[in-house]
């Protein structure tokens, strides 16, 4: 099944005006849909990229169609859209797309439980959810929308497989994989959290299975350079331990099952080495373990299998091992060491084994106190005092290299690892070496619900690419769910069987289906053409490259961040970009969590509807609510009373437009209303800048108290009241696009108030020779005065004693004290 985009008229920015008579009170439905209908009529969000002005790329992550919007999604995009709507006001062309990604695991669940087909239920999904997505009133594209289970999408992943496989970035090989016995499929060590799949929360096994990889490998040490892209400090922190480059040496020891070779990143301590520990799946720990130990030993590796890399890598409990009988001679000295096996050491750092410095690292520590095992000093703080014999922890710092031989006196740590290497590799026991956490990416997924490999296996040829021009190889309609642990199209024959490519002969297909963060790591190049059938997108469009902001959950920061940036160094060397990075910018937002200040959840019953807050509210409510709750990169919990200061600032700027004016008169001159907007406007733009729009909602709030009284001062009606609504009215606009476009409209503005161009701070206006200072009484603020930034103290004084407020607490009180800071208080203490 293919999706058809919506076709839409042709940008034409001059569109019918609603002609319902206004209300005199804010009510946001009689007019918001509408402004929705006539927007898409009119094309007003469609990119053009030829028209003028700088191109800007703005992007939020899209959505797994997994049916409904939650207020999660308006948080992630009502933001994002604001900024890209003052984006193209002050004149960029603005690209905001949104797609689906639809393959994955949900869906195929749901075609199990319900006895449909995954394309069935995912494409109900994506049109309930597009519409859920235009009431939200976002500037969106949706004339680029895609979704990746699109065989005109997954085409081009199939395309990219065969690139990364003549390249030598794609290859099979057996490995240790976590197995999800629930969702009956591989999982990637970053999908298993303390032990669990990620999504079916079941405990994960370790398997041995021959699955496709992606070199990601080859691009460690460019991954680690973030300087062609600003990232926040966090995701730059989580991406570079996730890679976990590091520098050291490899270390031979004689063993009786042949040189076990070691890595360490301090080859300093290597004098200070009293055992050995090998990885449970180490491939020589059956040999190196005696008849005596085998019952114990083997025992032990069945139950480490059971534990994840993640798991193992963050237990802080009690270290467990158990010894192999067998010992290793030391390479300077000759001590035996004994070899143990524990799950503390993982087959995929180094080389699956650690020489054991207990004196200097907590783990070893933990492990040799735990089993009775030596610890020998041999780096020592300059001017400390020897390692107790029951010292109660490590000393990990660098100090004087001590009880080293030819090696002491020398500084330890990274001052002396070169010399020190060099002087090992002399004698021949160790060389220079760097090492990595981070492991080729696994792709292959026993499931029906993703892009199927495009690879066939003839007993003649081997391993043979489909060819460019059979793209796509198709997902079978036709396919039975079964928890067998194989992906279902193992049980359609009449797909599997093919013919080989190369030499005519029977040949059958690869059945497993590509990791869904493939769909994820290139799409945002897809949205630069997404119907094109020639390329994965149009070289043409390439100048609207890299996005220049991409939004979304700090969750993303190892898998599909990290993928994506991989993705494009390919491309790059594929010669189908010249960027280096997938984006210019990303920034974060943080989690609404439920009233309870829990994550919402179903199964807590703390999940909040958008669409039944609009059906009360309207849209722009729940819009500037989503805004003001938090500053937007932390997120806070959701209070359900909250949302009405949105909805009674919304009515008071309706009436603000519309309304009589009623109350006491006020004393607001033309300079004070210059200066309350042209200061608001400068302080807006730069939150605009900042991403900062909590503070933004909360100027235009402080903004529209001062025009409510100069609504009820000599200054309505003047020039500069004309000013003030007009450049008031486009600083709503990209926060509440429906009310401003109303406003517009009723006021007589040409055209789309959406398609003017951002107002310019006077700044002259913008700045005041007065002050406004506070004024205490004892410590009490009992009024304010103005008086000029540079009023010496006498003046200032002076000007605080006659305000009435200020002078009903002096009458018959003794001054004690008279304290004034220029520009920030004044504070009479009497008695």
């Amino acid at each position: 099944m293919t999706e058809t985009p919506t076709e839409t008229a042709p940008t034409d920015t001059a569109r019918p005006e609603i002609q319902e008579p206004r209300a005199e009170r804010y009510n946001p439905h009689a007019f918001e849909h509408a402004w929705q209908e006539k927007w898409e009529q009119a094309g007003l969000y469609r990119f053009d990229p030829d028209a003028p002005g700088e191109k800007h790329y703005a992007m939020t992550m899209f959505p797994y169609p997994s049916g409904n919007l939650h207020i999660g999604h308006w948080y992630a995009n009502v933001a994002p859209d604001a900024h890209a709507r003052w984006m193209r006001m002050r004149g960029h062309n603005v690209l905001f797309p949104m797609g689906f990604d639809a393959f994955g695991l949900p869906a195929e669940n749901a075609a199990i439980r319900n006895n449909i087909n995954p394309a069935a239920w995912t494409y109900s999904n994506i049109a309930h959810m597009t519409g859920q997505f235009q009431r939200m009133g976002t500037m969106i594209d949706w004339s680029r929308r895609f979704a990746t289970c699109d065989p005109k999408y997954y085409r081009w992943n199939q395309w990219f497989f065969i690139q990364f496989y003549r390249r030598g970035l794609a290859y099979k090989r057996e490995s240790l994989v976590n197995w999800d016995p629930v969702d009956q499929t591989v999982l990637a060590n970053e999908q298993v959290i303390d032990g669990r799949g990620d999504r079916s929360g079941a405990l994960i096994e370790r398997r041995l299975m021959s699955q496709w990889h992606f070199k990601i490998t080859d691009y460690a040490d460019e991954l680690l350079d973030f300087t062609h892209t600003d990232m926040p400090e966090r995701v730059r922190v989580m991406q570079t331990n996730w890679i976990g480059k590091s520098v050291g040496a490899e270390v031979t020891f004689d063993t009786p099952a042949g040189p076990e070779t070691v890595f360490t990143t301090r080859p300093d301590t290597l004098m200070g080495a009293t055992f050995l520990v090998l990885a449970p799946e180490h491939a020589r720990v059956a040999a190196l373990t005696t008849d005596e130990q085998r019952a114990e030993v083997e025992a032990y590796v069945v139950a480490a299998g059971r534990r994840t890399d993640v798991e193992r890598q963050q237990d802080s409990g009690e270290k467990t091992g158990v010894f192999t009988g067998a010992f290793a001679t030391h390479p300077i000295t000759g001590h035996q060491l004994p070899i143990w096996v524990a799950d503390y050491v993982l087959a995929t750092y180094g080389t699956g084994s650690i020489m054991a410095v207990p004196a200097h690292d907590e783990r070893d520590f933990a492990f040799a106190r735990r089993f009775g095992l030596d610890i020998r000093e041999v780096i020592r703080p300059e001017g400390g005092e020897p390692m107790a014999a029951d010292a109660e922890a490590p000393y990990s710092g660098e100090g004087l290299i001590v009880n080293s031989g030819d090696f002491d006196g020398l500084a330890g740590g990274k001052a002396s690892i070169a010399g020190i290497v060099a002087a090992l590799e002399e004698r021949g026991v160790a060389k220079a070496k760097t090492t990595y956490r981070l492991r080729d990416w696994l792709v292959s997924r026993q499931r029906y619900w993703g892009t199927p490999i495009p690879i066939v296996y003839c007993q003649k040829c081997g391993a043979v690419p489909v060819p460019e021009d059979q793209l796509p190889v198709e997902l079978p309609a036709d396919v039975e769910f079964l928890p067998t642990g194989q992906s279902p199209l193992v049980l359609n024959r009449a797909w599997v069987e093919t013919t080989c490519p190369e030499c005519g002969g029977p040949a059958e297909r690869d059945t497993d289906t590509m990791d869904t963060f493939v769909d994820s790591s290139w799409y945002m190049y897809r949205y630069l053409s997404p119907h094109d059938d020639r390329h994965p997108f149009d070289p043409a469009q390439a100048r609207l490259l890299p996005v220049d902001l991409y939004t979304g959950g700090i969750e993303h920061a190892i898998l599909h961040l990290l993928y994506s940036r991989f993705w494009t160094k390919v491309m790059r060397d594929l010669g189908l970009t010249t960027q280096h990075e997938p984006f210019a910018h990303l920034r974060n937002q943080g989690i609404i969590l439920g009233e309870d200040g829990e994550k919402m959840s179903k199964s807590r019953g703390n999940v909040v509807d958008p669409d039944n807050l609009v059906r009360e509210y309207g849209v722009d409510t729940v819009r500037t609510y989503l805004m003001f709750i938090a500053p937007w990169e932390l997120g806070g919990p959701w209070d359900p009373q909250g949302i009405n200061g949105p909805a009674k600032w919304l009515g008071r700027v309706w009436a603000l437009y519309f309304g009589e004016a009623s109350g006491p008169q006020e004393g607001v001159s033309e300079a004070d209303l210059r200066y309350a907007v042209h200061s608001a406007l400068k302080k807006v733009g730069g939150d605009f800048a900042r991403m900062s729009f909590n503070t933004i909602v909360a100027a235009l709030m402080e903004l529209t108290n001062t025009l409510v009284k100069a609504k009820r001062s000599p200054v309505f009606g003047t020039p500069a009241w004309d000013e003030a609504l007009h450049v008031f009215n486009l600083m709503l606009a990209p926060l509440v696009p429906h009310i401003a476009e109303q406003i517009w409209t009723e006021r007589g503005g040409a055209d789309s108030v959406h398609v003017q161009p951002w107002p310019q701070v006077d700044e002259a206006a913008a700045t005041r020779d007065t002050v406004t200072i506070g004024v205490q009484v004892s410590g009490k603020v009992r009024g304010e005065v103005s008086v000029s930034k540079t009023a010496p103290q006498d003046e200032a004084l002076a000007a605080a004693r006659a305000v009435p407020e200020v002078a009903r607490y002096l009458e018959g009180r003794a001054v004690v004290k008279e304290i004034y800071v220029p520009g920030r208080i004044i504070n009479i203490v009497v008695k």
